[in-house]
């Protein structure tokens, strides 16, 4: 199991104090990792950093806003060396693609992909070889969902700077690499759940017949965040129960 581990590492989750952000954080941790949690709220750190007492780790906090590059210059540089970068900081709002206005699409767009790649950049200046960058994708970077153009538009654009930071910094060792997360229920998602028609409707459609957990996501991450995937980059895993395979 030495390859999983990642004892004697850094590893830096952006919006880690909830959701899939936090479930990774802890698998990493567990693996060894020493976690910096990055959030945009004091409160919210201080209760990430509680979650990951209670369950036996220790974490640093960062208050970092991934739409402004001073702040994540600045926050980076905080953190001095690291070897893992986890790009999990998102918004999104479901809207008719004829009410989009330009300060919703620059929200989103700003946060999820503008953010990640100036954090990618950041990470990459701090990282010796063996580094490792994992971007959180979606369903929506490969499939087309109503009501979601400029998130669907964020998260497609995630994968293509995934390729092609994954190509441009092998040569420095360092590996890009992604996850795609099916159907998980976090407060960014709650909104859809709330529709008893839309989660039958979903269920059925995911040959696993479940929806996932968010400890299903760990696993995966620590394997393309640790030497165990040292010849896997550019690639995104896509963690959905069947959904993508059998569409």
């Amino acid at each position: 199991m030495r390859l999983f581990s990642l004892a004697g590492k850094t590893a830096l989750v952006t919006g880690g104090t909830k959701g899939i952000g936090l479930a990774i954080g802890l698998a990493l941790a567990e693996a060894g990792a020493k976690l910096v949690v990055s959030g945009r709220g004091e409160a919210g750190l201080d209760a990430a950093a509680q979650k990951f007492a209670d369950a036996g780790f220790a974490c640093s906090t960062l208050k970092l806003d991934v739409t402004n590059a001073d702040s994540i210059a600045a926050g980076f540089a905080a953190v001095g060396r690291l070897d893992v970068l986890v790009n999990n900081a998102g918004v999104e709002e479901a809207c008719a693609s004829a009410d989009v206005d330009e300060a919703l699409w620059s929200r989103i767009l700003g946060t999820n992909l503008k953010g990640a790649f100036f954090c990618a950049q950041a990470a990459a200046r701090l990282m010796p070889a063996g580094g490792a960058i994992l971007n959180i994708c979606s369903l929506a970077s490969e499939v087309g969902i109503p009501r979601a153009a400029p998130y669907g538009a964020s998260k497609s654009g995630l994968v293509g700077m995934t390729r092609a930071l994954a190509a441009e910094w092998a040569g420095r060792g360092i590996r890009v690499n992604g996850i795609g997360p099916g159907y998980f229920y976090t407060d960014m998602t709650k909104m859809f759940y709330a529709d008893e028609s839309w989660r039958d409707m979903m269920l059925k459609k995911i040959p696993m017949g479940r929806f996932g957990a968010l400890e299903d996501l760990g696993g995966t991450a620590v394997y393309l965040c640790s030497a165990a995937s040292s010849y896997v980059t550019g690639q995104v895993v896509y963690v959905d129960g069947g959904y993508l395979a059998s569409i």
